[in-house]
């Protein structure tokens, strides 16, 4: 039996929802990716499980909410709530999901605040059943879309660009449109990033925008080419046995069920974009894109870096996690020795307890900690992926001086991050981002380091070895490939804007 605050809905009754918001003043001193999606059409298996676990390896992807809805049927079971997906789900609440495919997603909040109402998937009601959305991306339309749907009166239950695209579906098909005619003019209607994976009775939907700036792959069920899954990357995978097909290619809708993949190209205006921080720090290491492992670019980036700006020092050293392959490859390069200088502690994850100030101000190290006795007296180069704000570079490099450390040269492997990111990726607005405001060399002086070098933007594109125009590299340029609405730039939160 489920217990009663649980989330475990049927088709014909919601769960009463938790009003309890996250604290996002408090989020990290990174880019945060939106989410991870992850869907299964496997008929006669437990695609719930199967879903949890592709949910437990993409759960990098977002760790604020889970959710997985399946589909018995035309009876949709649907759980989700705050949390890690570990810390969501559990046996007794897993046996209540039965069905022949599943939809799952992890979440970090975009559009639309860190709130258990805004978790995914939506469920929408149509006149050809339910379906089940989860969305990975961002869209830029959304005032528009959220005009449209509400002169239509369409229902809004939350503030998430992510409902909207699952309820102009529904419009679609409420106003004749079978499925997929109806899915692809909704579709038609969005603007931005979204990858999806849209559940049914009949089967499941995987879908990129026409940039493919979120990426969205295929794989066949070991021993049964016939069952499917979708994941936003290989790992998700991997992880339950699945063997990889393609990538799902953008402006691309793949139609799963019992009759097999069937592909359409829904948009005309395809032109690959794919988010070039992903290559080098949202996707796990051990994930396959442009058929090698990310890890092994990220070794490259570190090689390139070092060719770019090496500096004399006695050892070399990453921030763990996304730091340490480039920090493996500077040291190849420059014949600095590598080292470990910083020790992760991996079982934090996502905490809802925040420490008080006097704890921060006395240092309080959750996650990182360094090494005294391999970084006193020496001249280190720590390696990062990247710095947002700076505020958590500056406590590092304070700390590894604490350790005694000599000298401490900063070295990132990707350039400056100077604008906002708009299509899936959680970024302060321009003004809060330290490369917009200040030089490299007041950076470092901000930083107190010794030296501080940044990857060229150049070095960064020609390194993935293929086509840079392939990218989407507005982080570091300001060319967005989607033109953004003034507003938008102004505000993440801009639904709970328009409600007030």
């Amino acid at each position: 039996m489920i217990p009663p605050n649980t989330k475990a809905v049927t088709s014909d009754k919601y769960a009463q929802i938790n009003s309890n918001p996250i604290n996002l003043n408090e989020r990290p001193d990174k880019q945060e990716e939106a989410c991870g999606v992850f869907g299964v059409y496997a008929p006669g298996q437990d695609v719930a499980r199967l879903t949890y676990f592709g949910l437990y390896a993409l759960q990098h992807r977002g760790q604020e909410s889970a959710g997985i809805a399946t589909f018995e049927g035309k009876q949709v079971h649907l759980y989700k709530d705050m949390g890690l997906v570990s810390q969501v789900f559990n046996e007794s609440i897993l046996d209540q999901l039965p069905g022949n495919v599943g939809v799952g997603h992890t979440r970090y909040s975009t559009t639309g605040s860190s709130h258990v109402a805004n978790a995914q998937p939506a469920v929408v009601e149509t006149r050809l059943g339910e379906i089940a959305l989860a969305h990975n991306g961002n869209l830029v339309n959304t005032t528009q879309l959220r005009d449209e749907l509400l002169k239509k009166s369409c229902n809004l239950t939350t503030t998430t660009d992510s409902e909207m695209i699952a309820l102009a579906i529904g419009e679609e098909i409420n106003e004749g449109a079978q499925l997929l005619e109806g899915a692809i003019r909704a579709f038609n209607r969005c603007r931005g990033a979204f990858s999806l994976v849209i559940g049914t009775s009949e089967g499941i939907m995987g879908v990129r925008d026409p940039n493919g700036i979120r990426p969205l792959v295929i794989g066949t069920l070991e021993g049964s080419p016939t069952r499917y899954v979708l994941a936003s990357e290989t790992c998700g995978l991997d992880i339950i046995g699945a063997q990889y097909l393609r990538d799902v290619e953008p402006g691309e809708l793949v139609w799963i069920t019992e009759e097999g993949l069937a592909s359409f190209q829904w948009s005309q205006k395809q032109e690959r974009k794919l988010c070039i921080f992903e290559m080098f720090y949202f996707a796990r290491p051990d994930s396959i894109m442009n058929e090698e492992s990310l890890y092994s670019y990220r070794m490259r980036l570190g090689r390139r870096l070092a060719q770019e700006s090496v500096v004399d020092a006695d050892i070399v050293f990453g921030v763990p996690d996304s730091g340490i392959p480039a920090a493996i490859g500077f040291s190849e390069v420059s014949g600095i020795p590598y080292v470990e200088g910083l020790i992760k502690n991996r079982y934090v994850g996502r905490t809802f307890i925040q420490p008080t100030q006097a704890m921060r101000e006395s240092g309080i190290r959750m996650k990182l900690n360094p090494l005294k006795d391999v970084l006193s007296g020496k001249r280190v180069i720590i390696i990062d992926d990247s710095i947002v704000r700076g505020t958590t570079s500056r406590k590092l490099v304070k700390s590894l001086y604490e350790a005694g450390a000599r000298e401490v040269h900063m070295r990132i492997s990707s350039p400056p991050v100077t604008h906002p990111c708009f299509y899936g990726i959680d970024t302060d607005t321009q003004d809060q981002l330290i490369a917009a405001t200040k030089s490299v060399k007041e950076i470092a002086q901000h930083l107190e380091v010794d030296s501080l070098s940044y990857l060229s933007w150049k070095g960064m594109l020609e390194e993935t070895k293929q086509d840079i125009n392939s990218f989407c590299s507005a982080c570091f340029t300001g060319d967005y490939p989607v033109p953004v609405p003034e507003r938008l730039k102004r505000s993440k939160l801009i639904l709970e804007e328009a409600m007030v």
